[in-house]
């Protein structure tokens, strides 16, 4: 392998584990990505030449470790300052030489501290754990990179000033924490999956890393099932991609979806996930997500998704969460079951102002009129549905519908 595949192979498997033991010590992630990206860079110059090391992790931490405490000399750190990271450098070097467990899940945790602005947590995340570029991030959620590249030094500057620890919490807070660490890392994957082809490369690789963030963070916490519901649930999401839009590109809702495209091997993955999850019996949000996804996978054969389910497991995470889109997808479900009369009642009685301006809302309304006869209120359902919806195979779908109302 070359110097510079090796490098990337590192760089993938090591970045965030490197990252979260160099800043530590010192809790300013900035100085650390500074430290480390010259550490690769080094890699790159010496590797070629002098071959690749042993064991290239402990070579890279060597070296921006160096890097780190020249970098505090130069900025005249007082020699007892600059003394205490090296001592605590030195303690966390055996780590990596002996290969204990990686501070990974301290460094997600600092991601998503409650100091730390709720949107700006996953693009953090991406960027101290798996090293995304801030142009790269910035590209990902749609956002200028200066702006995104201000926001993320910002951030830095609040875990360095705030002294926020690189510690696993303690169990008084470490449910509300856990859950924003599964939350920061689930919308990293909901922005490459709004890229149903994926034909953004920016977007296209989220999805991905995602998914390797949860397989890391399922193996730190063992004891813990929502991880492993995570991963079931985007794994199902995943087994789908290739049939979300047909030849044509065009959309194709769900339950319209050729299961023969199926990517079942990821389902049977998402499957043994959700099985070992239930086992711990502690059910939570992403569990009952990824069973409703289960239940859909009840198509592939016996022909119709297991309705009954998904109304219940609707249902109870609209129990558990309070969500009012759970509400909705509930509704969704029982015009599948019940028909569109009763589905239509489920949906007028829900009490949620926010649904009105949810394009979810204005499709499922539009389809139930349109059951219904309803041929005008139906028309202008579609349109509010169209003016809320920017991918523009969902509105090209939208209008035919609309269209073919007469």
């Amino acid at each position: 392998m070359n110097a510079s595949r090796l490098a990337e192979r590192v760089a993938r498997e090591s970045y965030g584990r490197l990252l979260a033991l160099l800043a530590a010590r010192t809790r300013d992630v900035a100085a650390a990505e500074d430290a480390l990206a010259e550490a690769f860079a080094a890699a790159l110059t010496a590797w070629p030449r002098t071959g690749a090391p042993d064991n290239p992790e402990a070579w890279l931490f060597a070296a921006a470790k160096r890097k780190l405490i020249d970098a505090a000399r130069r900025a005249k750190t007082a020699s007892e300052g600059e003394a205490q990271i090296a001592l605590g450098i030195e303690e966390l070097e055996a780590e990596v030489a002996a290969r204990v467990p990686d501070r990974r899940l301290g460094l997600m945790f600092a991601c998503a501290h409650p100091d730390i602005d709720e949107s700006i947590r996953t693009p953090l995340m991406l960027q101290a754990v798996l090293g995304f570029s801030a142009e790269r991030i910035a590209a990902a959620f749609l956002v200028e990179p200066k702006a995104m590249g201000q926001r993320l030094v910002r951030a830095k500057q609040r875990i360095r000033d705030a002294g926020v620890g690189f510690e696993v919490p303690d169990p008084s807070v470490w449910r509300a924490r856990f859950v924003a660490v599964l939350d920061a890392i689930y919308a990293a994957y909901t922005a490459g999956w709004s890229d149903p082809l994926g034909a953004d490369p920016e977007r296209r690789g989220l999805t991905e890393e995602a998914l390797w963030l949860t397989r890391v963070l399922a193996a730190q916490t063992p004891d813990e099932p929502e991880p492993l519901g995570l991963l079931a649930l985007m794994l199902h999401l995943e087994a789908r991609r290739p049939a979300r839009r047909d030849g044509d590109g065009r959309y194709v809702p769900l339950d319209k979806q050729n299961v023969k495209l199926w990517r079942f091997e990821l389902i049977a993955e998402a499957e043994a996930a959700l099985r070992a999850a239930s086992a711990m019996g502690k059910p939570a949000r992403y569990q009952l997500e990824a069973a409703i996804q289960s239940a859909h996978v009840a198509r592939a054969w016996r022909g119709e998704a297991d309705w009954d389910a998904i109304v219940l497991l609707y249902t109870a995470l609209a129990e558990l969460t309070g969500s009012p889109v759970a509400r909705l997808n509930a509704a969704a479900a029982i015009a599948q079951r019940d028909g569109a009369p009763a589905a239509l009642a489920a949906l007028d009685a829900l009490d949620a102002p926010m649904l009105k301006s949810y394009q979810p809302y204005w499709a499922l309304r539009a389809d139930l009129l349109a059951r219904l006869g309803h041929t005008e209120a139906a028309r202008a359902a579609y349109d509010e549905a169209i003016a809320r919806e920017r991918d523009g195979a969902v509105i090209r779908f939208l209008s035919e519908r609309r269209a073919a109302l007469g």
